[in-house]
């Protein structure tokens, strides 16, 4: 990451060069030092929380402490993950083992 010498501000690449987001101040973009930051354009997998339709929770650990609200049964499989601040409690995803209903769990 780099940033700006006149705000502070983050800069990001454009056109050969490294521009300020926030006052536009642009410098040169030295490629050796470049080779030193890491780029986190794109997110991992493990930062992908899985709610979509076709996620596979399949194989997750079950829970038998929950209800569905669909259909009543008491097993759903679970994933754990963090996504408030780090002093707020994880939350955790469940998809019934019967009928596939997902819903979250907020401890």
């Amino acid at each position: 990451m780099q940033f700006c010498e006149d705000c502070g501000s983050m800069m990001t690449p454009q056109d050969g060069e490294m521009v300020c987001g926030s006052c536009g101040a642009t410098t040169s973009k030295d490629d050796e030092r470049a080779a030193q930051f890491v780029s986190t354009d794109e997110q991992t997998d493990d930062d992908l929380v899985e709610s979509s339709e076709d996620a596979n929770f399949e194989g997750k650990p079950t829970a038998t402490d929950v209800r569905c609200d669909d259909c009543g049964h008491g097993e759903a499989w679970y994933t754990i993950k963090q996504t408030a601040s780090a002093d707020e409690p994880p939350t955790r995803f469940f998809k019934c083992v019967d009928c596939g209903h997902r819903w979250r769990g907020y401890n």
